[in-house]
């Protein structure tokens, strides 16, 4: 279905029923599947044939999911992952082992930059952090014979960083380097980062792609547009997997980082995706694109009456003229910014507080990116395992509230920040 629209995409990718099956995909919650015959099972079991045979690895309802998330975003393969943080530590293992060497670039999520800058490095990996503003040229500086990957998002949660795409993957092509992208937050209606160079795509898929916030998952997408065969940086990719009977991932006709992602890594680590969870993602991303349109929208309403109260210090969201990654924004999201925004307040985080405890709509939690407004102080919560330093290089100053703008009208969204900001900015 590669040639069909990001719309047709999001309703019809994944599944296709058989005369009298379920026109959308039944939950296979089950771990287990039958075999009238040893032989089909133990072919299963060392990849020579497809099917399923334990949940852990693979499951029916499982791969409906996984098959619309690849089509969304042109890849040749997709895992369904139980988080979005599995999903991006089983990217890294794959690619990485001790000794090695991972760039990430500053302006992550900060699940994400506690993942590689304090438990990769007690694996023995190390994580280079870069400035994604930075020159090509400088990031360069960081690569050496050791570096499996250089990590990235799509658009930075909470700083709201637009990455120039296209330079860090050019970089990424130079070196022999996997180039992945975390794209929750744009999604592949809003950008497709393997058009712009990108070899794995990461996902939480507890965000924008299922929308209702009712099913934690991650999704890991292979682009298929990496050459391992041969390449020295991935040793591992090209001897033979005694645990396999000798088989080399590189030598596979496609998909060789997802097999071997899921042949090894979710073999040991059994971070799969539930059947549940991912029925009920796969119903939520029917609506994916009708959804980001109206967030698109309402996040850009709201960022326009942001950035024109007196109590706003700063709003960071690229629909603005005046934005920084305004014009990265055109040329990687024209369809549409997305409903993340973040705004710092003249004031301290006792200030955002007050404002945040006085909001009646938009809800104060852990989340963002669902059919629900919320809003969080990163500094406090998600970000607070972070050093004042590490703080400030990752943008996410004290007097810093993110924005999750829903779908709900965007009059009744603006209405309750306006009430918060004069009750609490009322002295």
């Amino acid at each position: 279905m590669k040639n069909y629209k990001p719309e047709t995409l999001c309703v019809q990718a994944g599944y296709k029923p058989k005369t009298g099956e379920s026109r959308i995909p039944p939950i296979c919650q089950s771990t287990t599947f039958f075999y009238g015959d040893t032989q089909s099972m133990a072919d299963c079991f060392d990849l020579k044939n497809d099917g399923y045979f334990y949940s852990r690895l693979a499951n029916p309802t499982v791969a409906a999911f996984e098959g619309k998330v690849a089509a969304l975003e042109g890849g040749v393969a997709a895992i369904g992952c139980s988080s979005g943080m599995s999903a991006t530590a089983l990217c890294a293992f794959t690619l990485a082992g001790e000794g090695d060497n991972v760039l990430c670039s500053r302006a992550v999520y900060g699940g994400t930059f506690n993942l590689f800058g304090t438990t990769l490095p007690k694996l023995g990996i190390e994580c280079r952090f870069f400035d994604p503003d930075s020159s090509a040229e400088e990031i360069e500086k960081l690569i050496d014979g050791r570096t499996k990957l250089i990590f990235t998002e799509t658009i930075a949660n909470p700083a709201i960083v637009v990455l120039d795409i296209e330079k860090i993957s050019a970089v990424a092509k130079k070196y022999g380097v996997v180039h992945a992208v975390d794209n929750t937050l744009a999604t592949p209606v809003l950008c497709r980062p393997k058009e712009f160079g990108a070899n794995i795509i990461i996902h939480s898929s507890s965000k924008y792609l299922d929308g209702h916030a009712a099913a934690l998952g991650g999704v890991i997408v292979d682009c298929g547009n990496f050459t391992f065969k041969g390449n020295e940086r991935y040793s591992s990719f090209n001897l033979p997997d005694e645990s396999y009977h000798g088989l080399v991932f590189a030598d596979l006709p496609d998909a060789q980082f997802a097999t071997k992602c899921r042949a090894q890594m979710m073999r040991d680590l059994g971070a799969m995706m539930s059947p549940q969870n991912a029925f009920l993602s796969y119903l939520g991303s029917d609506t994916l694109a009708l959804r980001m349109e109206r967030h698109s929208q309402n996040a850009e309403l709201v960022a326009k009456f942001l950035a024109a109260h007196p109590a706003i210090e700063s709003v960071l969201h690229p629909s603005l003229p005046q934005n920084k990654y305004h014009a990265l924004a055109q040329k990687y999201l024209p369809r549409g910014q997305g409903g993340m925004l973040s705004f710092t307040i003249k004031g301290s985080a006792a200030d955002c507080a007050r404002f945040m405890e006085s909001l009646r709509l938009i809800t104060q939690e852990t989340h963002v990116a669902d059919v629900r407004s919320c809003v969080l102080h990163p500094a406090s919560t998600t970000h607070r395992q972070l050093s004042e330093d590490d703080l400030k290089k990752a943008g996410v100053p004290h007097n810093l509230i993110r924005l999750s703008v829903g779908i709900e009208a965007a009059e009744d969204i603006i209405d309750d920040l306006d009430s918060a900001l004069s009750l609490a900015f009322k002295n």
